[in-house]
């Protein structure tokens, strides 16, 4: 029973699908956001932090840039497996990301 429930585990993580690679890319950047909080910002409230990114522009694109860079991890997990659709989903997400950070800070 535990072997199977592994063994299913295993396979799942095995998925070469695009989706899954998105899903990914879309979930990390916020951890890397909170780890750009934990080392910048480890002195203010959480909420002084995310007033500073609403009202603070050149900040915020900056701290988002970073926190995108979590993505480059299962980027090259994914592609040295060579589960290249699930690393083209992430490519995707992050892509997506840098429209919005881009956005962000000449747009806005």
């Amino acid at each position: 029973m535990v072997v199977s429930c592994s063994l299913n585990y295993i396979g799942s993580m095995r998925k070469n699908i695009p989706v899954l690679g998105f899903v990914i890319g879309l979930i990390l950047p916020f951890i890397g956001l909170f780890i750009m909080y934990l080392l910048w910002f480890k002195h203010a409230p959480f909420n002084v932090f995310l007033y500073n990114m609403i009202h603070d522009h050149d900040t915020a694109s900056k701290v988002l840039t970073l926190g995108l860079l979590v993505n480059i991890i299962p980027f090259i997990h994914y592609t040295g497996k060579r589960l290249d659709l699930t690393a083209r989903g992430i490519f995707i997400a992050t892509v997506l990301y840098a429209l919005v950070i881009v956005t962000i800070k000449y747009i806005l």
